[in-house]
């Protein structure tokens, strides 16, 4: 599987390299020869203490490498939670995290950060989701632009309650908060290829229809979720794809490694790992 020269990867390290200690994860990015990371939320809450922020920080520039995405909190992801961003019940929380979000973000460069929808709750109307969802992300859309960030929407597998799928249903969201809202060209599309195939969505068409409002991009093989090269995914097709419509940004690998992390990147050469060999965004 060959790749377009011009496409830029980084590694998630809130899927791989978890055999290490998250502190640790960035170090090890850098030694298998990257120099971009990404991270879903690395806390256990919305606020943590400043020493916790301090430390991550820390650990990301003392390895060497950019952060290129970070989630906001999304609550219990093994619990099966999948974001705060239409959930009635926890609308501070999630507002209260969006202050810590920018803060990471201005510290370490990072200017993508993925606001997960949220399932649908029992006993909520869908609607009444939706209206807090659009004045929620309008709110993160703000704050972000304040460093000349985006807030990525994304739509997501694996999640029976979860009311993103296609990459259609991100951008109606997308498209709602501008109506409803002063934002603008600061909510983007979060591509992931993987998620898209396992909802069945056409992620050529996708590209083709969207590629100016995609945000960020994560690949994974499918099925299994597992690196490329081990599914049925024309992985490098659809990223040439994206190069030909313009797309500047980072590529996130967001896979189960199927071994050891370290020993997962034998389909991409050592000297097509450092995003930096790249033009810049």
């Amino acid at each position: 599987m060959v790749f377009p020269p011009d496409v830029r990867f980084d590694v998630n390290l809130s899927i791989l390299f978890t055999e290490l200690p998250l502190l640790e994860r960035p170090a090890a990015a850098r030694a298998a020869g990257f120099d971009a990371v990404e991270f879903w939320w690395p806390f256990d809450t919305a606020v943590p203490d400043d020493r916790q922020v301090d430390a991550f920080v820390r650990a990301v520039r003392d390895a060497g490498v950019r952060l290129v995405g970070l989630n906001f909190f999304a609550g219990d992801m093994p619990g099966g939670d999948r974001g705060l961003v239409s959930w009635p019940g926890r609308a501070e929380e999630f507002r209260d995290n969006i202050d810590v979000v920018v803060a990471v973000g201005d510290q370490l460069g990072c200017r993508a950060f993925n606001a997960l929808y949220g399932n649908r709750i029992a006993g909520v109307a869908p609607e009444e989701q939706d209206a807090l969802a659009a004045e929620n992300l309008a709110l993160a859309a703000r704050a972000v632009e304040r460093i000349g960030g985006v807030v990525l929407v994304e739509p997501v597998s694996g999640a029976p309650r979860y009311p993103l799928l296609t990459a259609d249903d991100a951008v109606a969201v997308i498209e709602r908060v501008e109506r409803e809202s002063t934002v603008d060209n600061h909510l983007r599309l979060l591509l992931d290829l993987y998620h898209l195939a396992a909802n069945g969505d056409d992620a050529v068409r996708a590209i083709t229809a969207h590629a100016d409002r995609v945000g960020h991009v994560q690949i994974a093989d499918a099925p299994g979720r597992h690196e490329p090269g081990t599914g049925e995914l024309d992985l490098a097709g659809q990223l040439a794809l994206l190069t030909a419509h313009g797309y500047p940004g980072h590529v996130g690998l967001e896979y189960r490694p199927s071994g050891a992390s370290a020993d997962s990147f034998t389909w991409l050469p050592h000297d097509r790992r450092a995003s930096s060999r790249a033009h810049s965004i």
